[in-house]
């Protein structure tokens, strides 16, 4: 039962990640929590697990959204390059920042991400953009905060880039393409980093690598490949205004739970 859980979360996460440029890694560290809590995993560690578990799902969905993403030409390639190089280090130090808060404290600081999340995408709120996609070191800054974000939070970074990207005036269907493209070395950089910061802690259950427990990264994965070429593919034909209210809906219950 618990293999299958992972695999619906699998499927959930991938069209999330094809269709907004997220990694669906707000639902899959809550839904982790919730799943490492009842199979008595320790308090200490299961919310970094959670984390780590989620970012390193992330790389499979990561990768199949790029695909359809690259496919219709969506995908700015020069701003993923410059950004990931500022990524690849602030993913590290996220994954380092993680473990260095305590398990409830990291829980409340993902809800109150979540809210907030959620109240944007439900009232639509993009900053105007300016026009003007800024140079090498700009990108790179960028990457570097949206990379610690992210490894904090287990997601892929879309709620972040995606805005970002907007503001400086990359079209929408871009900007969410780009983002799926980021989420790669954000997830890659993180999971790794997570694995070594939790290598040598006692309290991990079995079958867990580091910060990552295998089980839930198997079954995520599978489904996560499938459903994310799914979302791509409606990003570029459904207005997603409907869905992404219910979808802000579902992450402001999520974030409440995790104040609560």
């Amino acid at each position: 039962m618990e293999f299958v859980l992972y695999l619906v979360l699998g499927a959930c996460a991938g069209v999330l990640a094809g269709l907004f440029g997220v990694g669906g890694g707000l639902i899959i560290v809550p839904v982790l929590v919730y799943s490492f809590s009842a199979h008595g995993f320790s308090a200490e560690v299961l919310t970094q697990m959670a984390v780590g578990t989620s970012l390193a799902t992330i790389i499979f969905t990561s990768t199949n959204s790029i695909l359809e993403h690259h496919r219709r030409g969506a995908v700015r390639w020069r701003l993923f390059l410059w950004m990931t190089v500022g990524i690849l280090v602030g993913s590290a130090l996220g994954a380092v920042t993680a473990s260095k808060i305590q398990g409830p404290v990291l829980q409340k600081i993902i809800g109150v991400f979540a809210i907030l999340v959620s109240i944007q995408m439900a009232l639509g709120l993009q900053p105007k953009g300016s026009g003007e996609v800024p140079g090498r070191v700009g990108l790179g800054v960028a990457g570097g905060v949206i990379g610690w974000a992210s490894a904090i939070f287990g997601i892929g970074g879309g709620s972040l880039t995606v805005p970002f990207l907007s503001w400086r005036g990359v079209p929408m269907q871009q900007a969410v393409a780009t983002s799926s493209a980021c989420g790669l070395p954000i997830a890659i950089a993180g999971a790794i980093s997570f694995i070594a910061v939790g290598w040598h802690n006692a309290k991990l259950p079995e079958m867990s690598l580091g910060f990552v427990y295998l089980p839930a990264l198997v079954g995520i994965a599978l489904t996560s490949m499938f459903f994310a070429r799914i979302g791509a593919r409606l990003a570029h034909r459904l207005p997603a205004k409907v869905l992404k209210r219910l979808f802000a809906l579902l992450l402001f219950c999520v974030g409440l739970s995790f104040l609560i």
